[in-house]
């Protein structure tokens, strides 16, 4: 199984901030050497592979450095080279991801799920959208019509994902998240689960399965792309709710089942973190990509899109 990473291009951030941008370089040393997996340098995305769903104005500033300081405050993260470099690469993770688990089943970006990343703005410390962005290119490589589910389980409403496809039967867009966490103005998905906080693993995954069953209903998806946070975890800082690491496990297990009996591929990102240690993040996000190795060794896809 492929697992893309960019944590070497670093994102410089003053002293201080909040953002754990290390947690990506010790996730990869934490995979590192796991049996079956292979550590994938990801590739940047292109300019015109970000236009596929952002705003050329936007995607222009952000490049050129001609962000308005409010710009730059709603995102989180200072200008810089790095900033620019760090974005394309996390985005091209997920791409790649994408193009990888059609040929296998399950591929992983090590960083991702920027789903606060609208068509023409940043947000939440996402600077361009790579889910959103992953499935235009898997549309334009494979077909228009090539039907998407992404299913968000970031602790954070997916509002910039929600709203860049508004409106577009060919992506189903899921959000299982914090009723009362960021965003405080949530964006409709197609389909919205709002969980109260201090919610606990038997509650949540109930609600998945839930909203796993009416995924089945309204789409026949041809791919998934899974955001797989750590930040429902009980130990986060900003998450709220009180999900244990068997808990979480759970979830990402049933995800990858969902996938596995109906044939789909699934690139899995690992969305957000904020661990009060954030070796409790690591650990979330390591057993997440453990658990997707583990998946990768069972039975493949049907392989029907592989010719699409």
């Amino acid at each position: 199984m492929d697992a893309f990473y960019a944590d070497h291009f670093v994102l410089p951030l003053p002293e201080g901030h909040r953002f754990p941008m290390s947690k990506y370089r010790l996730l990869r040393d934490g995979v590192a050497g796991t049996p079956g997996l292979r550590l994938c340098e990801a590739p940047a995305a292109t300019d015109t592979q970000l236009l596929l769903a952002h705003d050329p104005v936007y995607v222009q500033k952000v490049v050129n450095g001609m962000l308005e300081p409010k710009e730059q405050r709603e995102i989180g993260f200072p200008w810089t080279l790095g900033m620019v470099e760090r974005s394309r690469r996390s985005v091209g993770a997920t791409i790649a991801a994408c193009q990888s688990a059609f040929e296998d089943g399950i591929a992983v970006n090590l960083a991702g799920g920027t789903h606060h990343a609208y068509r023409d703005k940043g947000s939440g410390f996402c600077v361009f959208n790579d889910a959103a962005v992953a499935a235009r290119v898997m549309q334009r490589q494979s077909a228009a019509s090539l039907s998407i589910a992404i299913i968000d389980l970031d602790v954070h409403q997916g509002n910039g994902t929600a709203a860049i496809f508004k409106n577009d039967p060919s992506v189903f867009t899921l959000s299982l998240h914090g009723d009362k966490n960021f965003p405080f103005r949530k964006e409709p998905s197609d389909l919205d689960v709002a969980l109260a906080d201090g919610i606990e693993d038997e509650a949540y995954l109930e609600a998945l399965a839930g909203a796993l069953a009416q995924l089945t209903q309204a789409c026949a998806p041809q791919l998934v792309i899974y955001l797989a946070g750590a930040d429902p975890h009980e130990g986060d800082r900003l998450g709220r709710l009180k999900l244990t690491y068997a808990g979480l496990l759970e979830r990402d297990q049933r995800v990858f089942e969902f996938a596995r009996e109906r044939g789909i591929p699934i690139a899995v990102s690992m969305a957000g973190g904020y661990g009060h240690n954030i070796d409790t993040t690591v650990a979330v996000h390591r057993q997440t990509v453990l658990e997707a190795v583990r998946y990768s060794k069972l039975s493949l896809p049907s392989g029907a899109l592989r010719d699409t």
